[in-house]
């Protein structure tokens, strides 16, 4: 008998890593992909291309059927259609293709961005979302499309909180080009490292629970400020200076959230144990890899 099969959509930062972690542990992995060149890609790694667009219904005919998908799309800012389109239509198209033979599992990624608070004030599952930023509200109506959906029973949403790693280090270039920072230095951050994102995945798709809804974060918020003087003082660059974000701004938008995302319900229920718990230990590991850590 083969592996039980895993459905990966949105095969980008996080799902490709969770595509691979679920290849290792001897899982058969599908995953979906737009181009023809990435599907050649992926069959060299083993994983089994789909050549599909949530976008395109008549391309999610004859999906197979896998025991858990995850669903961890990013928006193409070079596609032509909105956030709210990708998310919510997209999303459905999905769930719909996915109906003649469901899932046991469906993984949602969602953003903290469904949360709109900006008095710094700590928040959990139980805090009343009212988002702020585009991406917010189309994360929110994806999670209700969801929930609403034959299949929602099913899912688990995981709503990740800024996500940064290798290759992906928050405003490291801007800092190297000493180019002003548009945020407030005394607004809070709240982070993930993907590789603790990935096992939050992984483990969560073990847990029998569903439906069920987990904020995924490293539990240590950081001011704006304290974040980038660390990061500058780790790569040997100048500190940081600012200017007053612009709310209307769609390239500051993120820099204007201010709440302190708990993770308690995510360790004491799908139990955890994140490797980068904090800011400190992610960056020091993540410029140590690439050389450009000076020793503090």
């Amino acid at each position: 008998m083969s592996p039980p099969k895993k459905l990966v959509v949105g095969g980008g930062y996080v799902g490709h890593r969770v595509a691979r972690r679920w290849q290792a542990a001897g899982h058969d992995v599908a995953m979906v992909t737009r181009s023809a060149a990435r599907a050649t890609q992926l069959a060299a790694e083993g994983i089994q291309p789909l050549v599909a667009d949530v976008m395109d219904t008549a391309t999610l005919r004859n999906l197979p059927h896998a025991q858990s998908v995850l669903f961890a799309v990013a928006r193409d800012r070079q596609a032509p259609y909105t956030m709210h389109s990708l998310y919510v239509d997209g999303l459905r198209h999905l769930l719909d293709a996915l109906l003649p033979s469901p899932p046991d599992r469906f993984l949602y990624v969602s953003s903290t961005g469904v949360y709109g608070q900006t008095d710094g004030e700590w928040i959990d599952e139980s805090s009343p979302c009212d988002p702020k930023r585009p991406g917010g509200v189309a994360a929110l109506q994806a999670e209700q499309t969801l929930q609403a959906h034959a299949i929602g029973s099913r899912a688990l949403v995981l709503r990740l909180a800024g996500i940064y790693g290798p290759g992906r280090v928050p405003m490291l270039e801007t800092l190297r080009r000493h180019e002003p920072i548009a945020a407030d230095p005394q607004s809070v951050l709240n982070l993930i490292h993907v590789e603790d994102a990935v096992e939050v995945i992984v483990q969560a798709d073990r847990h029998p629970a569903s439906p069920a809804t987990y904020l995924v974060s490293d539990g240590h918020p950081v001011r704006r400020g304290d974040y980038y003087s660390y990061l500058a003082e780790l790569a040997g660059l100048p500190s940081p200076v600012y200017v007053q974000p612009d709310p209307h701004a769609a390239a500051t938008e993120r820099g204007l959230g201010h709440k302190r995302v708990s993770n308690r319900r995510m360790c004491e229920e799908i139990g955890v144990r994140l490797a980068f718990p904090s800011y400190h230990v992610g960056l020091a590991a993540i410029l140590a890899a690439n050389g450009t850590a000076r020793p503090l």
